[in-house]
């Protein structure tokens, strides 16, 4: 008898921890992932056989190994896949597809959402997510609008809803305009992006106070900039959170010395994922963001040696694919951020 008891404690607790284990969410810039065919509506001639870039079918392929390695290394790290990746910087569905469709991510059984955006370059944003754990409802793109400059195209947001766990989530990854001519003179079209996603998020949060809301991207300003901090209303700790206003835990990251990207022998922290004030304070719903390992942290930003220049120039830097039209067989000039969610 006390052996049947021991043993029915034993599953209870297994199954708690279960319940307990926290779910990841990432974000990561693919870095240029073009195929290598040309398609005449868009500007992607560089990264053809014909380009500069010589971009070929060894060169891609390597490039899909490289995002494969680092995507199952964060997998790894929790014995769990991610259950929602974000991503920028993808030509079309087809690569998204290439990316999964490895050995080691097609364990991970993901799901894809994607819309073709209208930039330039052709280059867009999208997810992955696990249908296991998301239990998807819809999604949707949004184009970016900024009235100063009608003719502005870039890349979507893109969005999509569902449950996790029964709780209402909304996620929404974005990469917004460059600082292609200096970071002063572009502000106004971050500013404009940043301001088009909180009208985005109050208006989810008004259809359903109990929505919980995930953004993330490539925002090419730093976590502390004004247009994350003001035009998000982001908060960088918990307790100053209040209704309306988000939670960016890179802030924190940032103001501790870590980045994601580095320029000019600085680096930055453009790549952020934050999330509205229930998920940040539990206020609704029992998911809430949780601290990242043993760290006072509640994000990270996912490293390790191989990922790394080792030498020359930008030794240090992240291992890029390309410097130049020179082909260095990296990873990307980005590297993934993440956080956890769990009960």
């Amino acid at each position: 008898m006390k052996k049947i008891l021991l043993t029915g404690l034993f599953a209870v607790l297994i199954a708690a921890g279960f319940a307990q284990k926290p779910y990841k969410v990432v974000f990561y810039n693919f870095e240029n992932l073009f195929d290598t065919i040309d398609d005449p509506g868009v500007n992607d001639t560089e990264f053809t056989p014909e380009g500069p870039k010589k971009w070929n079918a060894y060169k891609y392929a390597k490039k899909i190994g490289n995002l494969e390695r680092v995507l199952f290394d964060i997998a790894s790290a929790d014995g769990d896949f991610p259950i929602v990746i974000g991503v920028s910087e993808v030509e079309n569905r087809s690569v998204m597809e290439d990316v999964i469709a490895t050995p080691k991510l097609s364990k991970g059984n993901y799901r894809i959402v994607h819309y073709d955006s209208p930039d330039l370059r052709g280059i867009d944003v999208g997810f992955y997510y696990r249908p296991d754990v998301f239990k998807l409802e819809g999604s949707a793109a949004i184009p970016f609008r900024m009235p100063d400059m009608p003719d502005f195209r870039t890349r979507d947001f893109v969005t999509m809803w569902g449950t996790i766990e029964d709780e209402p989530f909304f996620f929404l990854v974005s990469h917004w305009p460059s600082r292609l001519g200096g970071q002063a003179a572009s502000a106004s079209k971050r500013m404009a992006a940043a301001e088009q996603v909180r009208a985005i998020v109050d208006s989810v949060q008004r259809a359903d106070p109990a929505t919980k809301v995930v953004v993330m991207g490539d925002l090419n300003d730093d976590a502390t900039d004004r247009s994350i901090v003001e035009g998000l209303r982001a908060k960088g700790r918990i307790g100053e959170v209040g209704p309306g206003d988000m939670f960016n835990p890179f802030i924190a990251l940032l103001k501790a010395g870590y980045g994601s990207l580095a320029y000019r022998d600085d680096w930055n922290l453009f790549d952020n994922i934050i999330v509205s004030d229930n998920l940040a304070t539990g206020s609704t719903g029992e998911l809430k963001i949780r601290p990242v390992g043993d760290t006072k942290f509640y994000g990270g930003i996912f490293r390790r040696p191989y990922m790394i220049q080792k030498e020359g120039q930008y030794k240090g830097y992240p291992l890029r694919t390309f410097v130049g039209n020179n082909f260095q067989g990296g990873f990307s000039d980005h590297l993934p951020a993440y956080i956890y969610i769990a009960k």
